[in-house]
């Protein structure tokens, strides 16, 4: 009964907003129609960051960086108590969702969901977000150029999330 009933909510939904449009003396059609023309300008606005992002993380990744910076960053991930296996994850995470992704797949492959950086990483990956990405689109979105406090603070906030990820995971998994 309760797969019936929530396979009509949906329509329901969509029949009930259908049918306040159709009776209401607003135009409610026309502000649908200018807001998907307002995103659609929006969406044209955020193309050149999208793609500039896109393309500097294809390089990144090509030219060996990511294996670089981690043999670089692991022992001094090891002295403070982050994993050395989760800086690929930690490199690409700021960037890019679906490198964070592909990242995080790949360490879960080789160590096991039940390892410990694969819980640090699982943890991290839920409470982080890829902050130069939200930063470039939503501020080139909006129009916004003098984001002079915003990306020191999205660091600091990456930097409390790494280190609260591997607490969380000492605390409540070794």
């Amino acid at each position: 009964m309760s797969e019936f009933i929530s396979s009509l909510i949906l329509p329901a939904i969509i029949l009930l907003a259908g049918s306040f449009m159709f009776f209401s003396k607003k135009d409610y059609f026309g502000a649908f129609c200018s807001g998907a023309k307002d995103g659609l300008s929006t969406s044209v606005k955020l193309l050149p960051s999208l793609c500039a992002i896109m393309v500097a993380l294809k390089m990144f990744s090509v030219s060996g960086a990511v294996e670089l910076f981690t043999g670089f960053l692991a022992p001094i991930g090891e002295k403070i108590g982050v994993p050395a296996e989760i800086f690929p994850l930690l490199i690409t995470r700021p960037v890019s969702g679906s490198a964070s992704n592909g990242a995080f797949a790949e360490l879960i492959e080789r160590f096991g969901p039940d390892s410990f950086p694969s819980l640090c990483a699982a943890i991290l990956m839920g409470s982080s977000d890829t902050m130069i990405y939200v930063i470039a689109v939503y501020f080139s979105g909006t129009g916004v150029r003098h984001t002079r406090h915003t990306f020191p603070v999205a660091i600091a906030v990456m930097l409390f999330c790494i280190f609260l990820s591997c607490f969380i995971c000492r605390v409540f998994f070794t």
